[in-house]
């Protein structure tokens, strides 16, 4: 299989990092979209989001999506290509099946990437 893309549609993903403080796992229901190998979400809590604090410190981290389970690298976006990319693939995915307005949180969130390993 080349790719993630049999994941695309799936509504949410599970991501698994390492508590900073205690190393117990602790995992988070998230929105997603893949992009070749990575896998993107946007944390609304920016830097201050206790998975986001637990994946600066400890980058290797378990998403589980659909039937799947795959270890990965999980890094904040960097990069501003990227970034807008990240941004608008989550965006976009949710935005049209969503109740409200999601161009606030688009903008303010804090791209994050995952780089899957199978």
């Amino acid at each position: 299989m080349s790719g993630w893309s049999e994941f695309s549609s799936e509504q949410y993903c599970y991501l698994t990092t390492r508590g900073r403080v205690t190393g117990r796992p602790h995992r988070i229901e998230i929105w997603f979209a893949i992009d070749g190998q990575t896998l993107y979400m946007l944390s609304g809590g920016g830097e201050r989001s206790d998975w986001v604090k637990n994946l600066r410190r400890t980058t290797e981290v378990t998403i589980e999506v659909g039937s799947g389970r795959f270890a990965g690298r999980a890094r904040v976006v960097a990069d501003a290509a990227e970034d807008e990319r990240a941004r608008s693939l989550v965006h976009d995915k949710y935005a049209r099946s969503y109740g409200g307005d999601l161009s606030d949180w688009r903008r303010s969130a804090l791209p994050v990437a995952v780089d899957m390993q199978r």
